[in-house]
């Protein structure tokens, strides 16, 4: 029972890897992290605000409450404004597929510490589904797309990105 647990962290623990892995092994790509540890606290500071760039701080613009017998989200006026509009969103990627180009990931709010945890709640996850595969990189991206205010998720999501494509700072 022990080694069947242990296998199951350690290949978990590797999924991330396992986006730069695909491939022979001397086309291979292994990208650190950036000069700093991912658990140091310079790693996890909020990202710097950009203009024409919905912040993180404007999504976290939800409070849960409780109707009847569920916990559902209500979301301020300024967020279900941005609901069907095209939006700048900047993010750390959180892979969903094999492979070193995403198509369909999690933008977060603050970059993964850890393989078995979530970043932050689900005001500071937004679901990506991109018009064509993105490049996979622990650095901050910029991506364009039409956002959607989600107010009954099965998954619990409360954002989702569609057509979504990389932008420049």
């Amino acid at each position: 029972m022990k080694r069947t647990v242990l296998a199951l962290a350690a290949t978990l623990a590797a999924l991330p890897a396992l986006a730069f892995s695909q491939g022979p092994a001397d086309k291979q790509v292994h990208v650190p992290p950036p000069g700093v540890p991912a658990t140091s606290p310079e790693a996890l500071k909020p990202l710097p605000e950009i203009k024409g760039v919905v912040s993180w701080k404007t999504l976290g613009q939800v409070e849960l409450v409780k109707v009847k017998d569920r916990v559902v989200p209500q979301f301020s006026d300024g967020v279900l404004k941005l609901n069907a509009t095209e939006v700048k969103l900047q993010g750390f990627m959180m892979p969903l597929e094999m492979g070193d180009k995403q198509k369909h990931f999690v933008l977060t709010a603050m970059p993964q510490t850890c393989a078995f945890c979530l970043p932050g709640g689900p005001e500071s996850l937004v679901e990506v589904r991109a018009k064509t595969p993105v490049k996979y990189t622990f650095e901050p991206v910029v991506l364009s797309g039409k956002l959607a205010v989600l107010k009954d998720d099965a998954n619990g999501l409360f954002y989702r990105l569609t057509d979504a494509v990389p932008v420049s700072k």
